[in-house]
């Protein structure tokens, strides 16, 4: 028997945007929202207009640190601290990654199909609202 893994589409994609945006809304908080497929290409991004410049770069570097290492970003903070195991890992690839909560890996049926990243809010914030975003494409 096999399975066949639906990936994540860009309806997926603009749920997890407007679900995001909605909870970051009612905390006040203006956002960039970044939406990875598994391969770690751009299915959907949204910067709201007062959202600091460097969120639409953030929210897409823990996006993709999330795919990467299959974790929320939130789990992988201690990692790269200087006596952590990943220290040099930040600086170690050609495309940088960032161990900043706000970014968490998407799985449909036990597998990885993506990730989305906040940014723009303090770190736990944007995983908040990354998180009610994966709750409302769970529904």
């Amino acid at each position: 028997m096999s399975t066949t893994l639906t990936p994540l589409t860009t309806a997926d994609a603009e749920t997890l945007i407007n679900a995001a945006r909605a909870a970051a809304e009612a905390a006040g908080v203006p956002v960039s929202v970044t939406v990875l497929d598994a391969g770690g290409h751009l299915l959907a991004f949204r910067r709201d207009d007062r959202a600091v410049l460097i969120s639409g770069e953030t929210s897409t570097r823990k996006a993709y640190t999330a795919l990467q290492l299959n974790a929320p970003t939130a789990d992988l903070v201690d990692l790269v601290k200087p006596d952590g195991p990943f220290h040099s890992l930040p600086t170690a690839l050609d495309r940088p990654l960032l161990f900043i909560a706000g970014g968490i890996p998407v799985h449909r049926d036990g597998r990885l199909v993506g990730a989305i990243g906040l940014g723009g809010g303090a770190p736990e914030q944007d995983h908040s609202f990354a998180t009610a975003a994966l709750q409302e494409l769970n529904r």
